[in-house]
């Protein structure tokens, strides 16, 4: 560990399965500790859906707050970043009144369906929010916990995402950020604010809402936790959602993509205009620092593999190229394509079909869903975006260390890869966040200049057309078998 050169600052990530902190000096971006807790995702009373106790969130933030040891008493600013879309419901007591809807959580699909056609359609959505809310929007789960759960949302007191009520358990205050926001269902792209039209029609009363902190805005100060080893007063910032977070991780400047191999895996880039894809593929999210954020997202990545590669009984990274078979690894639904009811697929086996094969298929169907749904994103104009030649694809998340990963992703793209040898994006876009407090320095620039990108550019080799046309030819035949229902 290098000597500090200090203030020091606090970047947090409440994900799916776990919460990270990152301490950092603000002055060179040397990470100076770190600690993780995990807890758990429940299948719901119902034994359907995803979902997560809100406290168990915080009860890992202080966690891995005490595992960062000495430094953590010497924080100036903190910040979270957390999972998109949750819907967190308080009562009056500020308790949860029942677990966390979860991002991947498809049961809200039906109402999600009934939402668009409500109010005119997706175009009509794409125009006014930004995105058109699938299951996993945050009104498409209230619609769903008014129809399934009545007395629940009655009780409600305070609607809030992941990372606002982490926030609030800091502060004590009420309050989100747009890139967050963004992606609720309810906070409309071109005003900048709640829609109150689709809040009546869900039966949420804006009051029930945190306030939009803008970016650089102070959303408060730690308040006297005794749990915590943060000094009263330390500065709190809006915090966003985990994409938004990463994309300040990063220094993202408008039209670098990235795409992130994760629990679900997401393809980005900031832009200096929003979106408005009525396909609903791409969604309009606002980013952290005033700009933009067009995004897609699927639900089957590392984890879908991971699985794949369980099944046949091999290491992750041990395929073996050749064959013909085709797999689209869509084992909890899937959001892009939309088919919230869909199930895996193995197609083409063969008796010389080997399991080495069988798990490249499944490498190979993960990542060109992302594909296509990143020249989707790059097709809205994301600040006129550089071409595949010029511009590596930035390659970041769990999987973007392996191997397997790197080389499937370069022989689909034809693009040059570069991986940041930083990790733990999302908390050092936190960090950043709050840094920019300190110094009143874009977070984004502050990333940048501590040198969050930088790492290894593999060169990019010919795109492998044969394995795009074979994938493209079976998910197009298949369509009616996946089912959207």
């Amino acid at each position: 560990m290098s000597e500090a050169d200090g203030p020091f600052v606090a970047g947090v990530d409440s994900s799916t399965q776990s919460t990270k902190v990152l301490i950092v000096d603000a002055a060179t971006g040397h990470v100076v500790a770190r600690g993780q807790a995990p807890h758990t995702v429940s299948p719901g009373a119902d034994g359907g859906g995803r979902e997560s106790d809100p406290r168990q969130w915080w009860e890992a933030l202080v966690e891995a707050v005490r595992r960062c040891g000495p430094a953590a008493h010497q924080v100036a600013a903190v910040s979270v970043g957390g999972q998109q879309h949750g819907l967190v419901t308080l009562g009056s007591d500020g308790a949860p009144v029942r677990p966390a809807l979860l991002w991947n959580d498809v049961r809200p699909a039906p109402q999600s369906e009934r939402l668009i056609e409500e109010f005119g359609g997706a175009k009509a959505w794409a125009e006014r929010i930004g995105s058109v809310p699938g299951p996993a929007f945050t009104v498409a789960k209230w619609a769903w916990l008014c129809a399934h759960e009545p007395e629940a949302a009655a009780a409600t007191a305070a609607v809030r995402l992941p990372h606002d009520y982490l926030t609030e358990r800091l502060t004590g205050d009420g309050t989100t950020d747009r890139g967050d926001a963004s992606g609720t269902g309810w906070w409309a792209a071109a005003t900048e604010a709640y829609d109150e039209e689709i809040l009546a029609r869900v039966g949420l009363d804006p009051a029930l809402l945190p306030r939009v902190v803008r970016p650089g805005e102070v959303a408060g100060t730690v308040r006297g936790l005794p749990e915590l080893p943060f000094s009263r007063g330390v500065l709190v910032a809006p915090g966003t959602g985990d994409n938004a977070a990463a994309a300040l991780g990063l220094g993202l400047r408008p039209g670098t993509p990235v795409l992130s191999l994760g629990t679900s895996g997401t393809v980005y880039a900031v832009s200096r205009r929003p979106a408005a894809d009525a396909s609903g593929t791409v969604a309009g999210f606002a980013d952290a620092r005033g700009d933009w954020l067009p995004l897609a997202c699927t639900l089957n990545c590392t984890l879908a593999v991971d699985r794949v590669a369980a099944l046949l009984g091999r290491d992750r990274e041990a395929v073996e190229a050749g064959g013909t078979v085709t797999v689209l690894p869509f084992l909890d639904g899937e959001r892009t394509p939309n088919l919230p009811g869909a199930s895996g697929l193995l197609h083409g086996l063969r008796h010389d079909t080997s399991p080495g094969q069988i798990l490249q298929a499944a490498y190979d169907g993960a990542v060109f869903a992302l594909l296509k749904a990143l020249d989707l994103v790059l097709a809205t104009d994301p600040g006129g975006a550089p071409s595949a030649e010029d511009s590596a694809l930035l390659l970041i998340g769990g999987g973007a260390r392996g191997n397997a990963w790197q080389q499937t992703v370069r022989r689909l793209s034809g693009r040059a890869v570069q991986v940041p040898q930083a990790d733990e994006l999302v908390a050092l876009g936190a960090a950043a966040q709050a840094a920019g407090l300190l110094t009143g320095e874009d977070p984004a620039a502050v990333a940048r200049r501590w040198g969050t990108a930088r790492g290894p550019v593999l060169e990019p080799v010919e795109r492998d057309e044969a394995a795009l046309e074979r994938i493209a030819g079976v998910l197009g035949d298949a369509g009616a078998l996946l089912g959207r229902g």
